[in-house]
């Protein structure tokens, strides 16, 4: 028998088989769990990860206590980016990872775009 995929895996197969990250232009992987999201720039060539970010960040855990969950996704969109600028890597390849761009996932790349992360 076959294995049953949900939607959301079949939308991130799907998007996976078009966007890959270079050493040029990694990409930058969104996972959202129930209460956190996680953000990850990766280059696929070599396979590694480059930058991460997420609302268990040391540099952002303390500040989110009362924040709502797409706020605290703005902030990591924000601390990933000031991250990637540090590496000197200022263009990525968006990869929603089967999400709906909508909610938390648009806050996050909107806010690595308005710090400076060109995608």
């Amino acid at each position: 028998m076959g294995r049953r995929l949900t939607a959301r895996q079949r939308r991130k197969f799907r998007v996976r088989n078009k966007v890959s990250g270079t050493t040029e232009r990694p990409r930058l992987s969104v996972f959202r769990s129930a209460r956190h999201i996680y953000a990850q720039v990766v280059d696929d060539v070599t396979g590694k990860t480059l930058a991460a970010a997420s609302t268990l960040s040391r540099d952002l855990a303390s500040t989110l206590e009362n924040d709502a969950k797409t706020d605290g996704a703005r902030k990591v969109g924000a601390l990933l980016a000031k991250v990637c600028l540090e590496r000197q890597i200022a263009k990525v390849v968006f990869d929603r990872n089967g999400y709906l761009y909508h909610g938390r996932v648009k806050a996050l790349a909107e806010a690595a775009r308005e710090a400076g992360l060109k995608f």
